[in-house]
């Protein structure tokens, strides 16, 4: 349509409608529900995946540094046959726990695979089981002593050292290496229990003032996997340890001599 004198009449203003608001509202929610949603996704791969690499190269630059100065053999030194009768090395050596952050030795876990190989350090705050992996409980007792040898690590994030804590069955051996020697821990059981059951950690494992006769180790970890609502607790006590001298149990010396960058 055009005026008299040839100009185009401007076109008539369309009304907004009531629904064109709400078109309008849900557009801008479903936009911002797919920016939360692609948020979400990068923050569960960020958790799950990415801290689990960062632990990793953590926990492999802590094992590094302590084979560096580890002094021994890396194989064991008299294999014994299947008759033979284990060597007694006495009393096992125990040594004093270092400063947090400072580093005890490393667990091996053979019923967890092969390439099975975690440092223990010092303290259970977040810097250190956010990246080193297992820590020890401070008010516990150190390997090979009468008492309770405590540790706790995550299951499914910064490294996940404890992901497969339920597979544990009685009878697997789970094995301790300090600068001392090498300490055979049997797996006796696990327990679920909620987190305010800091009884797991005495002496004697939820036996107020009983004294303790036997060295326990106790691994600590959140349950159910994906969650924190409660804590799965595995009981292992020790049978037997060797020094340094002795070379590794047969069972896992393929892994120390991995870890020592023999392998």
């Amino acid at each position: 349509m055009t005026t008299g004198g040839g100009t185009p009449a401007p076109l008539p203003k369309r009304r907004i409608t009531a629904g064109d608001v709400v078109r309008k509202i849900v557009q801008i929610i479903g936009e911002l529900l797919v920016t939360a949603g692609v948020v979400l996704l990068l923050f569960v791969a960020w958790e799950l995946w990415w801290t689990n690499v960062e632990a990793d190269a953590k926990q492999s630059e802590a094992i590094k540094s302590f084979t560096q100065d580890f002094d021994g053999p890396l194989a064991p030194v008299a294999p014994p046959s299947a008759s033979a009768v284990p060597v007694n090395y006495g009393p096992p050596a125990v040594a004093q726990a270092p400063g947090h952050g400072g580093m005890i030795g490393i667990m091996y876990i053979p019923r967890f695979g092969p390439d099975y190989t975690r440092p223990i350090i010092q303290g259970t705050s977040s810097d250190i089981l956010d990246t080193l992996g297992l820590g020890h409980y401070a008010n516990t007792t150190m390997p090979g002593a009468p008492g309770n040898f405590a540790v706790a690590g995550h299951r499914q994030t910064h490294g996940a050292v404890l992901d497969n804590i339920h597979l544990l069955v009685p009878g697997d051996r789970i094995y301790v290496q300090t600068t001392d020697g090498y300490y055979t821990y049997v797996f006796r059981n696990n327990q679920i229990v909620m987190p305010e059951r800091t009884d797991v950690l005495l002496p004697v494992p939820t036996q107020p003032g009983a004294e303790p006769t036997d060295s326990f180790l106790t691994m600590t970890s959140c349950n159910p996997r994906f969650g924190a609502q409660e804590r799965i607790i595995a009981y292992s006590v020790l049978e037997s340890w060797q020094p340094v001298s002795a070379g590794p149990p047969s069972e896992i010396a393929p892994q120390v001599a991995q870890a020592h960058g023999k392998g």
